[in-house]
């Protein structure tokens, strides 16, 4: 290997005692450009990884807080036009329908709490969010009660926005 050998000849003309060592110095300097070069791209990454990462939290809490404030026109803004909701029960609702639910009454949320997110990102701008919430509703007639809910919704991002694409109901 190049390095290795650079090193054992920086270190045969004195290590740190030699500073004009430059057969030492050149290929390093050649080897640390090609990591920085490849280090910067995966920390720009990480960085917009983990500013999508606030913004997918940040959707799922504006989520919850429009199905509580029966908000549906935000709410409206935060789902893909081809949003489906996938019940409990494996009823299939469409955006439209759902929002109509929660204006008319159908559906009703009160309070989410104890939130745990887990979000994986996938290829081409799209991620996978698992969040698990306490929350309390009273849905199509039955009575108020306080849900463990999962919910796993599909996001992508379109013109820098994340839209929730998909959402699976279910408890844990």
């Amino acid at each position: 290997c190049a390095i290795m050998t650079s090193m054992r000849k920086w270190k045969d003309a004195g290590g740190l005692q030699n500073v004009n060592s430059i057969s030492f110095i050149r290929p390093c300097r050649r080897w640390l450009n090609a990591c920085f070069l490849l280090v910067i791209p995966l920390l720009l990454y990480a960085e917009n990884m983990e500013a999508d990462r606030n913004k997918i939290g940040q959707c799922y809490s504006e989520m919850y807080r429009c199905m509580i404030d029966k908000d549906t026109t935000a709410l409206g803004r935060l789902l893909d036009d081809g949003f489906i909701l996938v019940h409990m029960t494996g009823m299939r609702q469409p955006k439209a329908e759902y929002l109509r639910c929660i204006a008319q009454g159908t559906l009703n949320y009160y309070s989410c709490e104890d939130t745990q997110l887990d979000i994986t990102f996938m290829q081409d701008s799209r991620a996978l969010l698992i969040g698990r919430s306490r929350v309390s509703a009273a849905v199509f007639g039955g009575g108020r009660h306080t849900w463990r809910l999962q919910l796993d919704i599909d996001l992508k991002k379109e013109d820098g926005r994340w839209l929730m694409t998909e959402a699976r109901a279910s408890t844990y």
